[in-house]
Parts: C-alpha cells; structure tokens; sequence
C-alpha cells in the first residue's frame, strides 16, 4: 500500500509532516507513505529542505495521495508542465488536499460539483474555479477528502487509514499522537468528524 504526499517548494511543513508522522504510525511491511515533488530537493517556506521520495509520476501511481499546501500553490497550478505530470484518478485511488492544495484538485478539475475545505486565503481562490467552500475542517465524498486548516491535515491522515486499514487502525494512529489527558475526547472529536464521510459499511462497524 503506497500513500504519497505531493509537497511543492514553499511547502506549508505542517501540512506534509504532521500528515507523513500520522500516516506511518501503520507498522506493516506493505505500508509505504512517500514525500512526491516536482523535484528531488524541495525548501519549504519557513526555509525546511527535504529531499522527495518520490517523482510526481510515481505518486501517481500511488494507492492514495495527499496535496500539500504551500505558498507557492499558485504558481504550481500555472505550471502546465507540473501540472500535466499531475495523473490523479479518484476512480482508482483515494485522493485527499489540504489548504492550498485543494486549488490542485480544482484546476485538475477533480472537485467538479463536490464540495471542498480550504483555508480562508485559498478560498476566493477555489471560488473563482467554481467550487463550493465549505465552512468545516473536513469533507469527503467517495474517494475525494479536503480539509482546512493546518493542523487538520490530520483528518486526512485519519481518513486515509480509515479507509485503508479500517476504523480501529485509524483511532489508533489518532490516539498515539493526541495530547497527553485529553486522548480520549481527542479521538472521539477526531473520528466524529471522519466517521460521517465514510462509507456506510465502515461507518457503522
């Protein structure tokens, strides 16, 4: 199982990382979470230099990816070259965004008439390419999931092992992270707002 996260330059480091952390909270030999980017070497924009696991290509390839945010997401978006290496399927994978990386979703015209989370800078944004923006952290339909806000990339990681490996993997991963003394109402909180979006059969177990 192959989860990629595509982080562009200027990437926003909460919204990879805290993702990339959760996410390989999942100890299994077939579980692999990569870092995708347009490039081997990628600066966020607080001046953090990582190198990508992966090329865009081969997150595309990927089981499920998650888009990053950054500063820079509009300059991406007018990239043709990057964003034509972009081949993402929601038929064929679970496909997540967060913040600014919705507008990669929208411009790769992926959210048509499904609702989205963003930030409240990326907003106008997703607006002007016709996008509903929700008022919420979290939003799912089928295999599409958005979130808002940087510290909400969690609910797309939560989302991601929910789907992937099931509810209690994911309330799991939550519980590990959560804050000392509040673990219990923080994965209640967590899974709350996971449980609604995802499909009936899961959501019931």
């Amino acid at each position: 199982m192959h989860i990629s996260i595509l982080t562009f330059d200027g990437f926003n480091e909460l919204d990879s990382l805290i993702a990339f952390g959760i996410l390989n909270r999942i100890r299994k030999p077939d579980w692999r979470v990569s870092i995708a980017g347009p490039s081997q070497q990628l600066r966020s924009m607080n001046g953090l230099e990582i190198n990508a696991h992966v090329t865009l290509e081969e997150a595309g390839r990927a089981d499920a990816v998650l888009v990053g945010s950054g500063m820079k997401t509009r300059e991406v978006v007018a990239d043709e070259a990057i964003m034509a290496r972009l081949q993402l399927d929601p038929s064929r994978q679970l496909l997540g965004a967060q913040c600014s990386g919705t507008l990669v979703l929208a411009k790769l015209g992926l959210l048509d008439k499904v609702p989205a989370c963003t930030d409240l800078t990326t907003k106008p944004w997703v607006q002007e390419v016709g996008v509903e923006v929700l008022n919420q952290p979290f939003f799912a339909r089928g295999n599409l999931a958005t979130a808002g806000g940087c510290l909400a990339s969690s609910y797309l990681a939560a989302w991601v092992i929910a789907r992937l490996e099931g509810i209690d993997a994911a309330q799991s991963a939550i519980h590990y992270v959560a804050p000392v003394g509040e673990k219990e109402e923080y994965v209640a909180r967590m899974m709350a707002n996971i449980a609604q979006f995802m499909p009936e059969a899961m959501a019931a177990a």
